[in-house]
């Protein structure tokens, strides 16, 4: 078997301008030391490579990537967009955005620009154009790393410069004001446009917003992101470079439609940071590179950033358990990821961030923390070349950035989160050992055998034709409650609600009978029990009054306003099944339903008998199993190879965040 594969990137954010030169040559030294094989460079060097308008310093930028090249370190070249100097705001102070109060964001943090700002985009235009034409062909160069977590910190702007962009996007959508009109249902309240001058973002109101506006003003949000990276891009591209163009993306991130952006990256990029407090956070991250994965599943994914231990922003920063950083690296690895980055390299001396760990911290190299970094280095340059790990799974749950942002809309029967209801059915997979890609509705759903769609409030035609055509194609198709209830404006559709997928579910839903939150004060039904072929189940926040047509009750409510009626229902479509749930589950009554389903569906766990602190990911033909908790277990995998050694595998020990890779 070939060992070491150059496929597999390891380093992390590179930040020499915080350091005088001196050091440079070290830092190359303890890279090699490490294994890294790549740093992103120059993320917040702005300040730095233009300390004014029109001047551009670049000597000690070569000094550094010609350093790395020596060195063997290859460079994930910045467009250091992502934090303006002070020289900037202080010049063209109508860059800076502001809040929906119409609080300015100032300088003295970083994100500090608006997106739609055509003077922060003619700014960001000259420094990308002047870096992109100096190092478009420098062969240290391999990849472009454009701004950097757009949104993060800015999750929208209300300024004039959104304003005025706000406006010009919604006459590319609408055409006509007419039209848009109808769109938000513009009636209601007086709120009847004459024009789209006449049109605000949703900013600080009396009361509740327009749907349809906050709706619209979610997609525009996102698009204004979005233009900011193809405008780099573009020009990166304009210059001649040829290398892969990404920006790193944040996970389940609301503000940005990552469904949308996924196509114009060349490389799928993220950052993921979960909690060593929290004995489930695995699942969290899990959660994340399953949808990184899911975003360009025939393209490897690179990890770009992470902690090494502790981080400095949450309220209480603990550090990782000994092995806990490299389980969760190789948790990456699993699901599909060609790379392992951090952030940082080099501990910081100053600045906000100066207690986040790094891959050589304060401490220096006599801590755990670098005797980790090393290994884990080394353990990256031992594997061999890994499978894509195209379409592995067989289950899928619909994630819809759309309906999310409509779900969570004010003015509702109940309030929903919707990303912690997704969760909840990828973590009811996960103790299953089941694998999970993410789709959106209307995508191609062959090849799976069972798709879950959870509160799939907004669902466009093409959605719902999609999921019919997968049920009636035999696939097992399960819809939740709270869903198929508006189309994309946010509005009714003619007919009530389940309007395109109640045929097929062999259902009518005439009421969404929300419950009283469990542990809340409010007076009310908090709980609706369910019984089912399967045993007891209880329901939470709805509780939904449906009837039905032509599909068989495979569950009922038990007390209650709705004693006796139908809860879980299985309906014949096609060669297929659609399930509808009229309930939203605790966590015991997920892993019930989905069980059940999956049984249905012949649907079996990648390897039996193990605990749910145990996980395990399908790459192509290698399966990586993990044992998160805190203690050792025995793993059965007969029929499977060691993927290092090529030794046949029976069964095997793995210690608390020990994880072992093997081929079938």
């Amino acid at each position: 078997m070939t060992k070491g594969s150059a496929d597999m990137h390891y380093g992390g954010d590179y930040n020499p301008e915080q350091w005088p030169e001196a050091i440079w040559p070290d830092d190359v030294a303890r890279m090699r030391e490490a294994g890294v094989t790549m740093v992103s460079l120059g993320i917040f060097a702005w300040s730095r490579i233009q300390p004014e308008e029109g001047v551009f310093d670049f000597d000690w930028l070569d000094r550094v990537i010609d350093l790395l090249h020596e060195g063997g370190i290859a460079v994930d070249l910045a467009t250091a967009t992502a934090s303006p100097p002070p020289w900037a705001s202080a010049k063209y102070p109508e860059i800076l955005p502001q809040d929906a109060n119409g609080a300015t964001y100032w300088p003295g943090s970083r994100q500090q620009f608006a997106p739609s700002s055509p003077v922060y985009r003619r700014l960001a235009a000259e420094l990308v154009t002047a870096i992109a034409e100096r190092y478009a062909e420098h062969p240290a160069v391999v990849m472009w790393h454009v701004n950097n977590e757009y949104g993060c910190h800015l999750n929208a702007d209300f300024s004039d410069a959104a304003r005025d962009a706000f406006r010009a996007w919604l006459e590319v959508r609408y055409g006509s004001i007419d039209a848009l009109n109808d769109a938000w249902g513009t009636f209601f309240w007086s709120q009847r446009y004459g024009s789209f001058g006449e049109i605000y973002p949703p900013r600080k109101a009396p009361y509740s917003h327009n749907p349809g506006q906050l709706l619209d003003f979610h997609r525009f949000t996102s698009d204004a992101l979005f233009e900011c990276y193809l405008m780099e891009k573009n020009i990166i591209r304009a210059a001649g470079a040829v290398q892969p163009i990404t920006t790193n993306f944040m996970g389940a991130f609301k503000p940005a439609n990552y469904w949308q952006w996924a196509p114009e990256m060349d490389v799928i990029t993220d950052d993921a940071y979960p909690d060593p407090n929290d004995p489930e956070s695995f699942r969290a991250s899990g959660f994340q590179r399953d949808l990184m994965r899911s975003l360009k599943p025939d393209v490897p994914w690179l990890l770009m950033e992470q902690a090494t231990n502790a981080l400095n922003w949450r309220p209480t920063n603990a550090p990782k358990a000994p092995g806990q950083m490299a389980a969760l690296s190789m948790q990456a690895v699993a699901r599909g990821a060609d790379g392992i980055l951090f952030f940082q390299w080099r501990q910081s001396q100053a600045g906000a961030e100066k207690f986040h760990s790094a891959m050589l911290p304060h401490a220096g190299t006599r801590t755990r923390t670098w005797r980790e970094v090393v290994a884990l280095g080394s353990e990256l340059a031992e594997l061999p070349a890994l499978p894509a790990g195209f379409r592995d799974a067989r289950v899928a749950i619909v994630f819809d950035w759309e309906n999310w942002w409509a779900i969570e809309s004010t003015d509702h029967p109940i309030v929903l989160n919707y990303l912690s209801l997704v969760q909840g059915w990828y973590n009811a997979a996960s103790k299953l050992h089941v694998q999970i890609d993410f789709v959106r509705a209307s995508d191609d759903l062959r090849g799976y055998r069972v798709v879950v769609a959870p509160q799939l409030y907004l669902l466009t035609d093409a959605g719902a034709a999609s999921l019919r055509a997968f049920a009636e194609a035999g696939g097992d198709l399960l819809v939740t409650a709270f869903s198929d209830v508006v189309d994309e404006a946010d509005r009714f559709r003619d007919g009530g609600y389940l309007t395109q997928l109640g045929e097929a579910l062999g259902i009518w839903l005439e009421d969404f009978g929300a419950l009283v939150p469990v542990g809340s004060a409010g007076l009310g039904q908090q709980l609706a029990p369910i019984t089912t072929e399967f045993g007891e189940i209880t329901g939470t926040l709805l509780a939904e009054e449906i009837h039905v047509d032509t599909a068989t009750v495979v569950g009922a409510f038990t007390g209650g306003r709705l004693d006796g009626q139908p809860a879980l229902t299985r309906n014949a479509v096609g060669s297929g099944r659609a399930w509808y749930l009229a309930t939203i589950p605790d966590a015991a009554g997920t892993a019930s339903v989905l069980g059940h389903v999956l049984e249905a569906a012949e649907i079996a766990p990648l390897l039996d008998g193990l605990p749910d602190t145990v996980e395990v990911a399908q790459r192509g033909d290698v399966l990586t199993v993990i044992n998160h908790g805190t203690e050792a277990v025995t793993v059965s995998a007969k029929g499977t190879v060691d993927l290092l050694t090529g030794d046949t595998v029976t069964a095997f020990e793995l210690e608390p965040f020990e994880y072992r890779m093997v081929r079938r």
